[in-house]
């Protein structure tokens, strides 16, 4: 059954860094240099290579994560309660990347900017609603509205503002940094650096990233590249909905589960004008990172608190 611990095994957690790394490797083969005219062979290597991408990574996921549990008919459950809607913000955010890097594969290939950006939309959508469907057949999960109203609004972001201005001036970013908590449930937070990173919500900040000079006028000398951040994040989560008690039958530490908001400063990677395909590739690579800067938290225990360097 659906319950705070199954869906804290890391899955969607996991899904994150997979299907980054996943999409990051179709584009690191290939020199991004965008035209407006199709290229067919490029067309077909990013076809191909992304239909071979895809298909092996639902057969690894499933595998991986489904094949151990049993199956059952489709159906829905509700876990928008689970570790305070972080992991809600993680598949928004994994949907608009693959939109973003979908995007830059097809105008790499030569397609024109108006069907990449609706065809980027629609991949980043129809990747992550495809592991819904998982869900959905799971008896040890279930599909989540919560989740593809998530996996929805990521590409729309994506796509709306493509639209709007063709240019990316608000990005969702994420950052991760180690805290206390994995110690305690290993099982469910990770019991060692790389799992703790992709299971430990906790650790988990979710930024949007907005360009001020893009909000500027065009002659504006402030730099292109800086941003401003509004970061979103949570601590004190042992369980997805609630702290068990114990673990093992060892009595757990009491921690309240406590909302906290950041702003922060930024850097667009992907503004920085250069003329090597390699810093081009890496910058765009980067650009789902939000960078450690000072940052000023809001939390309802602690009031505002001042980070000198926040991962």
């Amino acid at each position: 059954m659906i319950g705070s611990d199954n869906i804290g095994r890391g899955r969607k957690g996991t899904l994150l860094l997979l299907l980054m790394v996943v999409m990051s490797s179709q584009l690191q083969a290939q020199e991004l240099n965008e035209t407006d005219t199709i290229n067919r062979k490029r067309l077909n290597t990013v076809i191909i290579t992304g239909s071979a991408l895809y298909a092996g990574s639902i057969t690894g996921l499933y595998f991986l994560w489904y094949k151990d549990y049993p199956q059952t008919t489709f159906h829905f459950v509700n876990d928008n309660n689970a570790w305070l809607q972080i992991d809600k913000l993680g598949h928004m955010t994994t949907a608009y990347y693959i939109s973003n890097y979908s995007y830059w594969s097809l105008r790499w290939a030569g397609v024109d900017e108006k069907k990449s950006t609706l065809y980027g939309g629609l991949m980043g959508f129809a990747g992550m609603t495809a592991l819904e469907i998982l869900d959905g057949f799971s008896a040890g999960w279930g599909a989540s509205y919560g989740d593809l109203i998530a996996n929805t609004v990521g590409p729309a972001f994506f796509v709306g503002q493509q639209l709007l201005w063709q240019e990316q001036r608000l990005r969702l970013k994420f950052s991760f940094h180690y805290t206390e908590y994995a110690q305690y449930r290993p099982d469910i937070l990770g019991s060692n650096p790389m799992e703790r990173m992709l299971k430990d919500y906790n650790g988990q900040t979710y930024w949007l990233s907005a360009n001020i000079h893009s909000f500027l006028k065009e002659e504006s000398r402030f730099p292109t590249w800086i941003n401003v951040a509004f970061g979103y994040g949570g601590k004190g989560m042992l369980g997805a909905q609630s702290n068990p008690p114990e673990y093992e039958g060892q009595p757990l530490p009491h921690y309240d589960r406590v909302r906290q908001y950041y702003l922060s400063m930024d850097i667009d990677w992907t503004r920085i004008q250069t003329n090597s395909g390699f810093l081009r590739f890496t910058f765009k690579a980067l650009s789902l990172i939000k960078l450690p800067f000072p940052t000023l938290e809001y939390n309802k225990e602690n009031q505002f608190v001042f980070h000198w360097l926040y991962f």
